[in-house]
């Protein structure tokens, strides 16, 4: 079952940050088992979210985007794909979304070791919705593909 791989991998002392819609079976920061996992929740006014994987750092760093989260119905009743990244703007693109899901601090909530989904603190006093500014920069750089 994944939930035990990710336990095992946290054990092991891998960080892990998952970014989840709605709720997440997997209890983060549990001492001992799962202390090295962060678990975002961010539900907003859109239903869509990214399906993205980013494994290892630096040169080792894997990124992958795929049509499924890793819900049961996705990863034993269905054939889903995984396609790695290769190209760097497009990497780096994938990259920041992802960071700045994890930033959201609005509709961002932090799930602690009880289950509880907490608000997160506004570093600097900045509110940061990740699904309203991402729709923006894609209106935006819609308008002005149009105008050019």
């Amino acid at each position: 079952m994944l939930i035990d791989k990710l336990i095992e991998a946290s054990q092991a002392g891998v960080r892990i940050e998952l970014i989840v819609r709605g709720i997440c079976c997997l209890k983060p920061g549990v001492k001992g088992f799962t202390e090295n996992i962060t678990v975002i929740s961010i539900v907003g006014r859109f239903l869509e979210h990214s399906r993205i994987y980013r494994f290892g750092m630096g040169e080792n760093e894997r990124i992958y985007i795929a049509s499924a989260d890793f819900m049961t119905r996705n990863t034993v009743l269905r054939v889903e794909v995984a396609a790695p990244l290769w190209d760097e703007k497009v990497k780096q693109r994938v990259r920041d979304i992802f960071d700045l899901m994890m930033k959201d601090n609005e509709k961002g909530k932090l799930q602690d070791a009880q289950g509880n989904y907490l608000d997160r603190p506004k570093d600097g006093g900045e509110s940061i919705n990740a699904q309203e500014l991402l729709y923006r920069q894609a209106y935006d750089s819609r308008v002005e593909d149009a105008n050019e």
